[in-house]
């Protein structure tokens, strides 16, 4: 009997072009390069025998597995993605795809994007539309004060600036 397992949330279907870009260039990589290398290991592994007791072949299964899984998902969510391509009508104001520059409490300045679940990175300064910060900045413009809460605990940030004509300098 199946054990009932609630749906996965995938978050806000929007994507930037170089998120977009990306996720295909993934797909593109494990299907025409990755995959085939594990299947002509896997192959390799299955003719030396017995399989019950043989790592390689037990690994080389596992991997495929995981590839296979991560084709389909990247297969379905990019039909499902809606690419934002042009800047919205107020570009003074924040919304998605928008680099920013906000300052907290103690005069520190934090550098941010705006994109979609799928490309987020935080080594990059890209936060999800759907995190608290980007939910709590979403509408806001210069100068505005704005208050977070954060998995760290309650932030308050003054937004320094706005760009969507690419990242903000130091």
């Amino acid at each position: 009997m199946p054990r009932w397992r609630p749906p996965v949330e995938h978050g806000t279907a929007l994507v930037t072009p170089e998120g977009h870009r990306r996720l295909k260039a993934e797909l593109d990589e494990l299907w025409n390069q990755r995959r085939p290398e594990v299947v002509r290991a896997l192959a390799a592994a299955a003719a030396e025998g017995d399989r019950s007791e043989n790592a390689e072949y037990t690994y080389r299964k596992k991997q495929l597995g995981e590839i296979d899984r991560r084709v389909r998902y990247l297969s379905k969510r990019l039909t499902a993605l809606k690419v934002v391509q042009e800047p919205p009508s107020d570009p003074t104001a924040i919304f998605f795809g928008a680099w920013f520059v906000l300052e907290d409490a103690t005069g520190r300045e934090h550098r941010y994007r705006i994109v979609g679940p799928d490309e987020t990175d935080a080594a990059r300064g890209h936060i999800s539309i759907d995190s608290p910060l980007a939910r709590a900045l979403l509408k806001r413009r210069v100068d505005d004060e704005v208050a977070a809460q954060l998995p760290s605990g309650a932030m308050q940030f003054v937004i320094v600036a706005v760009s969507y004509a690419g990242p903000l300098g130091d």
